[in-house]
């Protein structure tokens, strides 16, 4: 399950939510590394929906499955993007994998200097993918704070927050090679040495002892994990 990535490279926030022209709305536009045009990414894996070349070339990613959200929201989530200039080769029912590149700041619409202006949403694609919101502007439909949306890791330089504060996403998690979990070696005993493992085992019961497993992996925090075994390989778990 995909954590969505904040789209651009370069975080450089010019306007945020609930301001301006983003009044009653979550929207928040991002001006990249400097004054040029910088490409967008996909967050997650998704279909585009709905392209509107009528205002500002909007385009509406909606993704394949569930996401993880940064305050535990697991669900759809649809983007909205607008400002590009040339959105050509772009159609409804395309496919973008997660970390492509797919769209461009620009200035198409109602913009002054190349930006990229997004907006999300929880759950699917629904209805005409917006509507006009209490300000007169219009708005993604289910819009929601892109803090409680989008994720960050060490690949996206942050130049302006603009206060905000965005989770990370921690490093993903090696796991050791379990190969070095075998099954016992079986080895010869002689009637002494049954006789000293049933005084042992006496003993463990009587003082409710208990052999140690041995640790492998200790999990920091609820999330999905995957592990990869060979044949023949066994996995003991505490």
């Amino acid at each position: 399950m995909e954590k969505p990535l904040y789209p651009s490279p370069y975080m450089r926030i010019t306007q945020g939510y609930m301001m301006g022209t983003h009044q009653d709305s979550y929207a928040i536009d991002d001006a990249g590394s400097d004054s040029g045009i910088d490409f967008i990414v996909a967050p997650f894996t998704g279909v585009i929906k709905k392209i509107y070349v009528g205002d500002a070339n909007e385009v509406w990613l909606e993704s394949s499955d569930a996401v993880i959200y940064p305050d535990g929201t697991v669900d759809y989530m649809t983007m909205m993007f607008a400002h590009d200039n040339d959105i050509s080769n772009l159609f409804v029912g395309k496919v973008i994998n997660r970390g492509e590149r797919f769209y461009e700041e620009g200035t198409k619409g109602n913009a002054s200097g190349n930006h990229v202006h997004m907006e999300c949403g929880r759950g699917k694609f629904t209805g005409s993918g917006w509507h006009k919101n209490r300000a007169g502007y219009w708005s993604i439909n289910n819009g929601k704070n892109p803090t409680e949306c989008l994720w960050i890791d060490d690949s996206i330089k942050v130049l302006n927050s603009y206060g905000y504060t965005f989770k990370k996403i921690e490093e993903d998690v090696v796991f050791a090679d379990t190969s070095v979990i075998e099954e016992p070696v079986k080895e010869e005993h002689t009637d002494a040495d049954i006789n000293e493992k049933d005084n042992n085992d006496t003993i463990n019961k009587d003082t409710n002892a208990k052999v140690k497993p041995k640790l492998i992996f200790t999990c920091k925090s609820d999330d999905i994990y995957a592990i990869e075994l060979k044949a023949g390989q066994k996995l003991y778990l505490e």
